[in-house]
């Protein structure tokens, strides 16, 4: 199976949820370009409030995405992103899987609330995952997906 997965992770707390922190928060990306050469292979991209949301980024087997992708009858079978039992909010009806021909990407984007077990302090994260079905060009997630699957919810 010829797939790139960019796994672009995004976590917060309290000091994030408003004025220019929050700001610079929404204004992080969640499309970067791929290394170049990139063949069956995840892109991880980690932006932390500690680090102002700059962008850390490495390159990683395919082996474990965040979800299950495989390829059924010359199409790539996307299943729903794993989610934690511990986030909220509850995600009780997902949605259907994706299926992407080759040449086509397709972005899902998620998020959650977690409280600390110590101090139940509340921390947050959005998750987006783009992929792309075949050898991708590393401007390939520039562009606008086949389709976008939006998960977000409410955090409060």
């Amino acid at each position: 199976m010829d797939a790139v997965v960019q796994r672009v992770r995004t976590p917060w707390t309290k000091k994030s949820r408003g004025g220019p922190e929050a700001a610079r928060r929404n204004a992080a990306p969640t499309v970067f370009l791929l290394p170049p050469g990139l063949s069956s292979a995840l892109h991880e991209v980690a932006m932390e409030e500690a680090d102002s949301f700059e962008p850390r980024m490495q390159v990683r087997d395919l082996s474990a995405p965040g979800m299950i992708l495989r390829e059924v009858n010359g199409l790539l079978r996307v299943d729903p992103p794993e989610v934690t039992m511990l986030g909220m909010p509850r995600r009780n009806r997902r949605p259907p899987a994706v299926r992407l021909a080759p040449g086509q990407w397709l972005q899902w984007l998620i998020n959650y609330r977690f409280v600390g077990r110590c101090d139940g302090a509340w921390s947050y994260q959005l998750k987006t995952f783009n992929i792309f079905f075949g050898s991708a060009a590393p401007d390939v997630f520039l562009g606008i997906p086949i389709r976008r699957v939006d998960e977000r919810g409410a955090l409060r």
